[in-house]
């Protein structure tokens, strides 16, 4: 699922950008200040951020500056600061795209929509791993035959994450606060014996991809080729 991270410290803006963007099928990730987010984007694969820059902390040019140094990430700047000069520093800064406030927010979904397809980054819920299509509306795996499976939800959530971004190295703190959340009280054994599961379930279709155990960090999911 495409990640957006929404950076903003007055809680009904993050609020209402969340509730429009959630329900495009978005996964949104709240933080209330630039050193916060700036902390979540060096440890967390992201898709896309929205940022205001009237912030506590780290002000959203800093941020919008560290975050252009991490990667080729698309950035949309939302704020009350709509002056010529303003737009041109954020420009400059590295964002893609500004908002000012007070926005629409059928254009906010508009514009994010419009950045992912500029950066070729796929909204869709469905991923193909190989002979496989996951589908995140149906929670339903579908094989190349036309079967359709249903499995546990954390295990199809746990593959879901790891298919999304292949390649990308999760440490298991990450997999337990994306797929079993910051409450969870139980321990990181949990994600091992998950992947277990999916190894034993996905055995026939290792020649299309496997979850690799790098040692001592966490998984990352490899499709053939890759």
């Amino acid at each position: 699922m495409t990640k957006i991270m929404v950076v903003d410290d007055e809680s009904h803006i993050r609020e209402l950008v969340r509730l429009y963007l959630e329900d495009e099928g978005f996964e949104i990730v709240e933080k209330a200040n630039g050193v916060d987010a700036l902390e979540y984007a060096e440890n967390n694969p992201l898709d896309l951020v929205i940022l205001d820059i009237m912030m506590p902390k780290i002000d959203g040019w800093r941020l919008c500056k560290e975050l252009r140094e991490l990667g080729d990430i698309p950035i949309l700047m939302i704020t009350s600061k709509g002056e010529a000069q303003d737009k041109i520093k954020g420009f400059k800064l590295g964002t893609d795209d500004y908002l000012v406030k007070p926005f629409d927010p059928i254009e906010l979904v508009l514009r994010v929509r419009a950045l992912l397809k500029r950066y070729r980054i796929s909204i869709s819920n469905v991923i193909k791993l190989g002979e496989l299509e996951l589908d995140r509306k149906t929670y339903h795996v579908v094989y190349q035959d036309g079967r359709r499976e249903t499995i546990p939800m954390k295990e199809f959530e746990l593959l879901y994450k790891l298919g999304s971004y292949t390649g990308q190295l999760f440490t298991r703190d990450n997999l337990i606060e994306q797929i079993w959340g910051m409450d969870y009280e139980g321990d990181e054994r949990t994600v091992d014996v998950h992947i277990k599961r999916l190894r034993e379930r996905f055995a026939e279709f290792e020649s299309d991809f496997k979850i690799v155990t790098i040692r001592g960090l966490g998984y990352r999911l490899e499709v053939s080729g890759n």
